[in-house]
């Protein structure tokens, strides 16, 4: 699990844009650094804890549906 996340805060973890639940389009944006994308399909925001992270693959999944 550390090296996850210690993989995950190197990589810094930029938020992908994405559509929030009004259907209203927000775009991307770059977290600080040891910081990462956290929040949901229809809301993101920057943080540092891990178990919030969502990773980018996670986001592009969201893009599907």
């Amino acid at each position: 699990v550390l090296v996850t996340v210690a993989s995950a805060v190197a990589g810094g973890e930029d938020c992908l844009w994405y559509v929030d639940r009004n259907g209203s389009w927000h775009p991307g944006f770059d977290c600080d650094f040891l910081t990462f994308c956290c929040g949901t399909c229809h809301q993101r925001y920057c943080c540092r804890d891990p178990l919030r992270l969502l990773s980018q693959r996670q986001q592009r999944h969201c893009l599907a549906f």
